[in-house]
């Protein structure tokens, strides 16, 4: 809050280990990203451990809750603890925070965890690589490249796929739909379904449902309104504040209408106060 930087977590070497003790002395491997439980406890897609880490926020002891440290597929139906995953991407709570949402990238799969009994499952994908069917069951599904995941308020669970360009999403009913990109990359605003993306890398949902796309090869963030069905650009190639360029954005957040920006290739991070209205830079 008063805008200091420090480091709570690592070593910085690259390893797997420190389980069970304070998360300062802890070793990583690649983490993507991260979820902030109701309690202030940081939970860690350690990606290339193939885990989920927890920093307890009172004790500041670090565990792992999923995951076995080995890739993998396996588990569904038991504790996420003992379950194996492979390269876990991208890990998202749902509004209500009883449920992780995980992609599971290699997998080809978007995974759930029940954050009060600890169980697993799979909620989209069947491990094939391929672009699924609109209105099939999701979990009997190809998919493309999962690489973010997140839920709305009533229950829908969207995911982004990089390499196939596109947003899908799973309905409370159990299908899924392609809403947003055609499949080739390219840049294109307008009817989401005409549009397109360029590999996009994150996403985010602010509190009217809006789902912000942090598109990586375009230099760009992208809104998907789901009740106009629309993909605008609303910051970069001189949108929303023209002389803010971006390079390679890699990550988005909505916290209190704000939006945060991970510009990975300029290594920095934009704030845009009022983003759900009037904005400011």
């Amino acid at each position: 809050k008063n805008g200091r930087l420090t480091t709570i977590a690592g070593d910085r070497s690259m390893a797997y280990g420190g389980d069970g003790g304070p998360a300062a002395k802890a070793t990583f491997n690649g983490m993507h990203n991260v979820a902030i439980t109701p309690s202030d406890d940081i939970l860690i897609a350690d990606s290339w451990n193939h885990c989920i880490r927890k920093i307890d926020a009172k004790s500041g002891l670090i565990t792992t809750i999923a995951g076995t440290g080995e890739a993998g597929f396996s588990g569904d139906g038991g504790p996420a603890a003992k379950a194996r995953f492979d390269y876990v991407m991208c890990i998202t709570l749902s509004p209500d925070a009883g449920r992780l949402h995980v992609a599971d990238l290699k997998n080809r799969r978007i995974r759930v965890i029940d954050m009060k009994t600890g169980i697993v499952d799979t909620v989209a994908g069947n491990g094939e690589k391929g672009r699924p069917a609109d209105g099939a069951v999701a979990r009997n599904s190809p998919l493309v490249d999962p690489r973010a995941v997140a839920a709305a308020d009533d229950g829908t669970v969207y995911i982004l796929e990089r390499g196939g360009h596109a947003l899908r999403v799973v309905k409370p009913d159990g299908t899924i739909q392609t809403v947003a990109g055609t499949g080739e990359r390219g840049f294109r605003d307008g009817p989401a379904l005409d549009a397109q993306l360029g590999s996009p890398k994150h996403i985010c949902l602010d509190a009217a449902g809006n789902v912000y796309i942090a598109d990586d090869a375009n230099k760009a963030i992208r809104k998907y309104d789901p009740r106009k069905k629309t993909l605008t650009t609303v910051l970069g190639r001189g949108m929303g504040n023209p002389p803010v360029q971006l390079k390679n954005p890699h990550g988005v957040c909505i916290e209190n209408e704000t939006l945060y920006v991970v510009d990975m290739g300029n290594n920095r991070i934009l704030r845009v106060e009022g983003a759900t209205g009037s904005r400011r830079y």
